[in-house]
């Protein structure tokens, strides 16, 4: 008589303890999967835990139902085998479905373009799948049920698999799989796992066998179509590619530079110039920071850069000022590999990987200037924006230290982001000065408790031999405002700055597509084909 898989209860906890773990694994694989696009902010986090909670509330609901209805395990299992395929082709499909949404919504909405983006992106890439692992747990309990006297210990056990599984799935991906292996692979490994369960039980039952070669002639297309697969496919000749278990990582070069991006797409974090001279970039600007703090005056000048990237800035300073001692706080150790390997870090910068917070509250140690380069369009960590963190900065400050802040994302209205910024750092700082990059969206500020920074800076650039560097602080201190503040804190407890930079990047999608359009709106989307 053929032995029923069913009938070993390790196997039923096997399927539970496995959906639990995919569960949290998809969810993280979906994180890294929209932050090359939409950012890894607070709202995208949002976004998918709130879609992913949606699918396994409705799961739940129809897997009771389902069980109670036609309580053949079979169902179960096939929708474990779809669920695996579905997860497994994620990979080779979703990033085309990212950027079609996306281009659509563009087209068609003025406002909160990401919480809408990556909406409608997570519901029709996890939802699906998700809603089926959620049938799983009522499901279970009707099979492993042997009476009602045991339906609290059953119940107990399958929730306790489950949450055992989550909490692997939750630590196993982040720690182990995306950073060896990256987001598609992650993908295909909790897919094969679910398979696998499905194989066994069908093998066992030696029925469904159409399904069963279907679902693994399609898991392998998967593998080789999506494992390899980049997150930039329209663009060729990239010299790297990766992920860290912080960021989606992207090294680019041409004829004069090599470029880091990480996150989202568009934007660079971190430039080598391949010819001597400066950057064209906001780094240019914030070298009138030494300056201001008196460099060219001191026998030594400490500079501290939290958020150092691959080591622009610090490149340029070490340039520019012979008589600096730089050092930099960096939380993603791949990128400081890659600072070392593409971007010729020199050896005698040190790098922490920390928080840069976390650093400044672990050291005693004072700065001539300190540079805070950490926001990354709209992921701005709300701990390094806050009136309790310039506080910190300004400790760390000598008396006539300078702290030198790179705001990337330009915005003048009231209760914009840099207003609240600026206002922040005026309710900390005596003396504040803002200039804005030509061409760009970025925004340097300049803070101090010195009231003569600007005299120096002036005095200091008429000494300086380098004639395009001495033109770049001309240009500086020619468009350089004392900022007036208009009230606005952020604080610990409140720092809404995902919300506030949701904003300006509908701002900037706005004004960058508003041409394009006007196009669409009056002649449709033939008109617009053609327009391109």
């Amino acid at each position: 008589m053929k032995k029923n898989i069913l009938n070993n209860k390790y196997y039923l906890y096997a399927t539970e303890f496995f959906a639990g773990m995919a569960v949290m694994a998809v969810e993280l694989g979906a994180s890294r999967l929209l932050a090359p696009y939409f950012s890894s902010s607070q709202i995208v986090w949002t976004i998918i835990i709130g879609t992913i909670m949606i699918a396994m509330a409705l799961g739940n609901i129809y897997g009771g139902r389902s069980a109670d209805r036609d309580p053949r395990p079979d169902r179960l299992y096939r929708r474990l085998l779809v669920s695996a395929v579905w997860i497994a082709a994620i990979p080779v499909v979703g990033k085309y479905i990212i950027l079609g949404i996306s281009g659509v919504l563009i087209l068609t909405i003025n406002t909160n373009f990401l919480i809408w983006a990556a909406f409608f992106a997570c519901m029709i890439l996890f939802v699906f799948p998700l809603f089926l692992l959620g049938t799983v747990t009522p499901s279970l309990v009707k099979y492993t049920m042997g009476s009602m006297e045991e339906s609290g210990k059953t119940v107990g056990a399958l929730g306790a698999c489950n949450t055992i599984g989550s909490i692997i799935g939750t630590f196993l991906p982040t720690f182990v799989t995306i950073p060896a292996v990256g987001t598609s692979i992650t993908f295909l490994i909790f897919s094969g796992i679910l398979l696998l369960l499905g194989l066994l039980y069908f093998v066992n039952r030696k029925t469904a066998k159409r399904a069963v070669a279907v679902s693994v002639i399609l898991f392998v297309l998967c593998s080789m179509l999506g494992h390899s697969g980049s997150f930039a496919f329209w663009e060729t000749g990239l010299t790297y590619e990766g992920e860290s278990i912080y960021n989606y990582l992207q090294v680019k070069e041409d004829d004069r530079s090599v470029i880091l991006s990480t996150n989202v797409l568009f934007g660079v974090q971190s430039i080598k110039m391949k010819e001597d001279g400066l950057t064209g970039m906001y780094y240019d600007y914030a070298l009138a920071a030494p300056l201001m703090a008196d460099a060219p005056g001191k026998e030594k000048t400490e500079i501290l850069i939290l958020g150092m990237g691959t080591g622009t800035y610090a490149h340029q300073c070490k340039k520019y000022f012979g008589n600096v001692a730089v050092e930099g706080v960096e939380i993603d150790q791949k990128i400081t590999d890659l600072a070392g390997t593409y971007f010729d870090l020199p050896s005698d910068i040190p790098v922490t990987t920390y928080d840069g917070r976390a650093y400044l509250q672990a050291i005693d140690k004072k700065y001539d200037v300190i540079m805070v380069d950490a926001y990354q369009d709209i992921t701005i960590p709300f701990q390094m924006s806050s009136a309790e963190f310039f506080e910190l900065v300004r400790e760390h400050l000598k008396e006539d230290g300078v702290m030198v802040v790179n705001m990337n994302m330009k915005s003048d209205g009231a209760g914009g982001i840099n207003v609240c910024l600026a206002d922040t750092i005026s309710s900390v700082f005596s003396n504040v000065y803002t200039v804005d990059v030509k061409g760009a969206t970025n925004r340097e500020l300049f803070a101090s408790e010195n009231e003569n920074m600007l005299t120096l800076l002036s005095e200091n650039r008429k000494q300086l031999s380098q004639e395009e560097l001495t033109a770049m602080m001309g240009q500086v201190e020619d468009n350089l405002m004392a900022y007036e503040s208009t009230g606005e804190l952020l604080t610990d407890d409140k720092a809404p700055v995902e919300v506030l930079g949701m904003r300006v990047i509908d701002e900037l999608i706005q004004d960058e597509i508003g041409y394009y359009k006007d196009i669409f709106q009056e002649r449709g989307l033939e008109g617009l084909l053609r327009s391109i």
